[in-house]
């Protein structure tokens, strides 16, 4: 088993985004990735960093968890909540296709303050700071 980390975010809702992952087993980083991704809102933000952490993770093992710290995200792939925007729901159906990949997917929320979120949350924030 094997968890990511990921976190996305805008300046601005839109605004200039990026996304930052980490892949670890239990405490040991494996891999850390950032990249900007233009202009977008902080949610297509966030799931293009799940869908980047799903893509990396699929090279380490074919059970993973999935940490977020978008409540939103999380809800609406355990289907709590429905997936109304259009935007979204394209990139939700993006994450169910990478999902194929794997034996077994878990998806939790943390607070921003997890450790390995905020290495996440860092990683993006570099990103945005780097013009």
């Amino acid at each position: 088993m094997i968890y990511t980390n990921s976190d996305g975010g805008s300046r601005g809702n839109p605004g200039p985004g990026a996304i930052g992952v980490v892949i670890r087993n239990e405490d040991n980083v494996l891999e850390m990735y950032s990249e900007k991704i233009g202009n977008v809102t902080n949610n297509i933000a966030e799931y293009k960093a799940l869908i980047k952490a799903l893509e990396l993770a699929s090279k380490y093992a074919k059970e993973v968890t999935c940490v977020l710290d978008s409540e939103l995200i999380v809800k609406q792939l355990l289907g709590d909540y429905k997936v109304r925007n259009e935007k979204l729901l394209l990139l939700f159906l993006e994450v169910q296709k990478l999902q194929e990949n794997f034996d077994k997917i878990k998806y939790v929320h943390v607070s921003r303050w997890d450790k390995f979120q905020q290495m996440a949350d860092n990683l993006l924030n570099r990103e945005l700071d780097n013009k």
